[in-house]
Formats: structure tokens, C-alpha cells, sequence
């Protein structure tokens, strides 16, 4: 019976992963067929040759290094910023006491929980009438918005995961609390930080409706996600290289998920008070 249900799970979890990196896989494959081979009308699972002339095509499309550079500046700028502002507001939520605390907290979950895109004619219209159209510093304000809520409710979370003696413990031999934070908790919430950045980078990495409505004419200002659009011109597209382009801009979120996913998945304060 417990081999049947092992069995079960097993096979569960096998279509469950065969479902999800199909569309990847054809992704790929799509990128590396021959154009004779994407235009059939009998889907080839497996190609008749490989080519590498769509990469070849995404890499030669002008401002090719602009597109990278923006959407790394935009991701790493947004998300660094609101995971320091993070880091201390969740500091005050799960440890200080003060007035406004619960009306704080439950802002926090309501920016969380509304959906952004309704606030996108209201930012085109503060964008245009401030002059920031094709302004990058402001697409990365909007990002470090629209991850801060998040952060600072994971961050709080991993805080209320911390016994709170070890600090008390610092401050007991002379620490003040910003350096008990600084030693003591801070080097204890790294799953935490890790986790939100991770997060909150694919999250500005991928973002496709701001970057569109707010960097709409200036090639030299857009990102990635928008640089995707360009393969289609809204009467042919290029299949065999947007998805050599959708490859290329997955690569990244994927190698910083392969290096930190080992390091988000268990805390590192179990055990650290005992009795």
C-alpha cells in the first residue's frame, strides 16, 4: 500500500514537471529549428537539423546592449532599493511597538493585494505631466513600489522566525539595537533577503505594461520585455526569433535562480536557542 502511494505521488509529480518545462522546451526548440521546420503544419518534436541563425537575428537587432543594460538597471535599482527600505520597515513592524503599527501593517497588505495595472493611466498621466516619459529612474520607482509591499511582508515573517533573546542577548553586552541588528539578525535573515530578491527581480525582470506605457519612444530607453514586441510588426512574426530572444531573457533569471535556490529553502535559526 505505501509503495502504491509512493508510486502515485511519483508519477503526479513526473506530469506535473512534464507539464510545466514542455512550453520551455519548445521554447528552445523552436529557436533552434530551421524556419522550414517552424512553418510546417506537422509539429516536429524533435528537429530535422539545428541552426542558430534566430539567435543570430535577436543578438544583430539594434540597441541589442541597450535592452540589457536598462532592464538590469531598472531590476537590480528597484529591487535593491525596496529590499533596504524592506529590511527596516519589517524590522519595525515585528519588533517595535508603536503607534499606527496595525494601520501600517494592514496598508501594507492592501498595496500588496491591488492589482498594479489599474494604476497605469494614473502613472502615464504623472509620467507625462512631470516630464518623465522614456525616464528610466522613474520605471524603477515604479518597480521598487511595486515590490516593496511584498518584501516587507516576507521580510516580516522571516523576522518573527528569529528569536527575539539573541538580540536581546546583544544588547545585554553593550550592543545598541541598530548594531544588534546589524550583527546579530541581519547575517540570520539572509534566506530572507535571498528569497525576496529572488522574487522580487523576476518580478521587474519579466514586467511588460510599464515599461511599454512609460518608455514608448526612445529605443535607447527600453527594456527587454518590450524588445520581445519588436519581432512582430503586427502583420508577420518571427517566431524563430522571439523564441531565441524569449531564451536569451530567460537565461539570466534562470542562472541567478540555479545559484541561489539552495540557499532560500531552509532557515538558518532553528536551534539557535535552546531550552
Amino acid at each position: 500500500m505505501r509503495f502504491l502511494k509512493r508510486f502515485a505521488l511519483n508519477q503526479a509529480a513526473f506530469i506535473t514537471f512534464v507539464f510545466m518545462i514542455f512550453p520551455v522546451y519548445w521554447m528552445v526548440l523552436t529557436a533552434i529549428k530551421p524556419g522550414k521546420d517552424i512553418q510546417s503544419e506537422t509539429p516536429k518534436f524533435v528537429p530535422s537539423s539545428i541552426t542558430f541563425e534566430s539567435f543570430k537575428h535577436a543578438i544583430d537587432t539594434p540597441h541589442f546592449a541597450d535592452y540589457w543594460r536598462n532592464s538590469l538597471l531598472v531590476a537590480v535599482g528597484g529591487v535593491g532599493l525596496s529590499l533596504v527600505i524592506a529590511c527596516f520597515a519589517a524590522f519595525a513592524v515585528a519588533r517595535m511597538q508603536w503607534k499606527g503599527r496595525a494601520s501600517f501593517i494592514l496598508m501594507v497588505f492592501i498595496a500588496q493585494m491591488a492589482p498594479w495595472e489599474a494604476l497605469m493611466i494614473p502613472m502615464y498621466l504623472i509620467a507625462r505631466d512631470n516630464d518623465m516619459l522614456d525616464n528610466l529612474p522613474f520605471l524603477t520607482a515604479i518597480y521598487f513600489v511595486m515590490t516593496l509591499p511584498f518584501a516587507i511582508v516576507t521580510l516580516r515573517g522571516f523576522l518573527a522566525g528569529i528569536p527575539v533573546e539573541l538580540e536581546e542577548a546583544a544588547r545585554v553586552d553593550g550592543c545598541s539595537r541598530f548594531t544588534a541588528f546589524r550583527k546579530v539578525v541581519f547575517p540570520l535573515l539572509a534566506p530572507g533577503l535571498l528569497s525576496t530578491s529572488l522574487f522580487g527581480f523576476i518580478t521587474a525582470w519579466n514586467e511588460f505594461a510599464f515599461a511599454n506605457a512609460l518608455l514608448i519612444n526612445n529605443e535607447d530607453q527600453k527594456t527587454l520585455p518590450t524588445w520581445l514586441s519588436s519581432f512582430s510588426n503586427g502583420l508577420t512574426i518571427d517566431w524563430g526569433a522571439i523564441m531565441a530572444a524569449s531564451t536569451l531573457f530567460m537565461l539570466p533569471v534562470l542562472a541567478i535562480f540555479l545559484v541561489l535556490q539552495g540557499k532560500v529553502t531552509g532557515g538558518m535559526t532553528s536551534g539557535a536557542v535552546k531550552g
